[in-house]
């Protein structure tokens, strides 16, 4: 099989393909406890469920639904760089991109696309080593780039619609009775929405690790994922579903729209239905984008309501920065382990990783938010407030 640049990984093929796999997955770990809140956000924050019974049922859902389709796995695969020209070093450093750019994010508790976060360090690691020959501009934007654009303002105008109709056709129902229907609702709305999750996210990372099989030569260019590949990405984000992400989907629930169970299930309907859409079709969506812009779609389809357009503004700009953020994260691990060459080059990296992730989760820990208080009252800022300061205003 061709072979692109010189693969810097020095510790044999098998070894360094055994490392991508396990950092592809650490990856899909993170993605699913950064997009548990695309899920179930609206539905914590209304009370439909539990915070604990809500991310169960996302991370059991996730799981079936990663067992649906192949179609985004085929696209991450051999759609967005040339695979002759990728080496695993490249696939290793472009994880690096993309889990750095998770973990940073999900501190400061922004919901950016899990998804852009892994394709920028991919695209970021082939540039450093190939050049920009090895990477399908065409497929880029036409699978990636315009489906980002368009998928929030879709998703939006079809929650905005969709909230309209609720209140509109409910109108006469007393409000216990129709929150106490809704909130019901919520529960099957939320369930399809982890299912689509399901359906789209865990592809991603299967189509990396079948990426680092083919730059190894295991599989054939054209292959699609093995069916170990499916079964271990679809446990890995469905753990990492379980775990909750609680600063993201704090964000979700509390920090953009005060919601009602009806835009709750307005937004989670709207979202279940054009990321099963894209799916179907092949595109690597943002279930990031499709949420937020649901969520945001309530706000606009309730009269009256409150809608936080800086918080908006902030998640917009991290949209924009997330794939050339993470694609220089990945151009730089990919510069160094090729700098230091050998085992010394990847093991370098792998420390760095580690020490990032450390350093980031320990601060993290200062200003926690878990379960007992994800639906604290909002005051700006995804860290809740103090416990005597609650007690105060209590």
């Amino acid at each position: 099989m061709a072979r692109g640049p010189a693969d810097t990984g020095g510790v044999g093929n098998d070894l360094l393909l055994s490392l991508v796999v396990v950092t592809a997955l650490a990856f899909d770990f993170t993605n699913g406890f950064h997009d548990t809140g695309n899920a179930m956000a609206t539905s914590i924050a209304t009370g439909a469920l539990k915070p604990r019974t809500a991310v169960a049922l996302s991370g059991a859902l996730n799981l079936v639904g990663a067992f649906l389709s192949l179609s985004v796995a085929a696209t991450i695969a051999s759609g967005l760089v040339d695979t002759k020209l990728v080496t695993l070093t490249v696939v290793f450093a472009g994880l690096a991109g993309g889990i750095t750019w998770n973990l940073l994010t999900w501190f400061l508790g922004i919901p950016s696309s899990s998804s852009h976060a892994l394709i920028g360090g991919v695209v970021g690691a082939t540039l450093a080593a190939a050049g920009g020959h090895a990477v399908k501009w065409h497929g880029l934007f036409q699978k990636v780039i315009i489906p980002a654009g368009i998928s929030p303002i879709v998703a939006g105008l079809i929650a905005t619609l969709g909230t309209y109709l609720v209140y509109r056709i409910s109108r006469g129902v007393p409000e216990r009775t129709r929150g106490h229907g809704f909130r019901l609702g919520q529960i099957g709305s939320a369930s399809m929405v982890s299912l689509a999750h399901g359906t789209n996210d865990a592809q991603k990372t299967m189509g990396v690790i079948t990426l680092a099989l083919i730059a190894n030569g295991t599989v054939g260019a054209t292959a699609s994922a093995p069916f170990w590949v499916i079964v271990s990405c679809a446990l890995a984000i469905s753990l990492g579903t379980y775990m909750g992400g609680w600063r993201v989907i704090r964000t979700l629930g509390k920090g953009l729209v005060e919601i009602e169970s009806p835009q709750g299930m307005a937004a989670e309907s709207s979202s279940a239905a054009v990321i099963l859409l894209s799916s179907h079709f092949g595109y690597s969506l943002s279930t990031t984008h499709v949420a937020t812009g649901s969520i945001l779609g309530t706000g606009l389809g309730k009269k009256g309501a409150t809608v936080r357009w800086s918080v908006a503004g902030r998640m917009a700009v991290a949209w924009l920065l997330t794939l050339p953020a993470a694609a220089g994260v990945g151009a730089a691990s990919y510069g160094i382990a090729a700098g230091i060459g050998g085992d010394a080059g990847v093991i370098v990296v792998l420390v760095l990783l580690l020490a990032v992730a450390g350093m980031i989760y320990a601060r993290s820990r200062k200003t926690a938010v878990s379960h007992t208080n994800v639906n604290a009252e909002w005051t700006g800022s995804v860290a809740p407030p103090e416990p005597e300061k609650v007690a105060v205003a209590a």
